[in-house]
């Protein structure tokens, strides 16, 4: 029997995916991959989304998928976004992929955001050599992240360096037999593997408006 955390994180991502009505995550598990018919009784259609609707929905996206950010800190993201220069849909997405728990994600060592952040929070993750359970601060270029050596046997641990369902991107280099991790660049949205389309540009035109 899986332990409650697991069966909460699962249902968490279920919950999510049901929600916006999207495979977020691109999971073999996802309870949206067997329906048939739009969520709702008998499937019925749905009114054509306002502009306001579709911008929504797209903010809705990408926050879930970062493992359901709250508004606040997500607006923070925003305000940080087009406080750079370049443009803020991509500088969006630079920043939400930099985040730690978005990291050990991407690298693997955690089957899903839901449990990278349980792992960071709960103490097992090392940044740069030292302890950090805050799962939202920001790396840079160069930074590293390593599993403390008892942690490296925890199921979770296990079952996403097991996982065959997505690869390690190109800017995050991950060493699964020493459990370390290098974050080497901040990416492109082009380069990120969203198994849904994200559309920033959208979210940007919600803040905008």
């Amino acid at each position: 029997m899986a332990p409650k955390s697991d069966h909460k994180r699962h249902s968490a991502k279920h919950k999510i995916d049901r929600r916006l009505g999207v495979n977020l995550w691109g999971r073999a598990k996802s309870p949206l991959n067997n329906r048939d018919s739009a969520p709702g009784q008998h499937g019925q259609r749905r009114k054509k989304p306002t502009d306001f609707g579709i911008q929504l929905m797209a903010k809705q996206k990408l926050k879930g998928y970062y493992g359901n950010i709250g508004e606040k800190q997500f607006k923070r993201y925003y305000a940080e976004a087009v406080r750079l220069r370049g443009d803020t849909g991509q500088n969006l997405i630079g920043i939400l992929e930099t985040r730690m728990d978005a990291v050990l994600y991407r690298s693997k060592i955690a089957p899903t955001v839901f449990a990278a952040r349980q792992l960071i929070n709960h103490g097992h993750v090392m940044l740069n050599g030292k302890r950090c359970n805050i799962s939202s601060v920001i790396l840079k270029p160069g930074d590293t992240l390593q599993l403390k050596e008892k942690s490296k046997t925890i199921p979770a641990v296990l079952e996403g360096v097991a996982s065959t369902e997505r690869d390690v991107p190109e800017y995050i280099e991950a060493d699964h037999d020493k459990m370390t991790v290098s974050f080497v660049r901040i990416p492109s949205l082009d380069e990120v593997p969203y198994p849904v389309q994200m559309e920033p540009n959208l979210v940007v035109e919600y803040y905008s408006r």
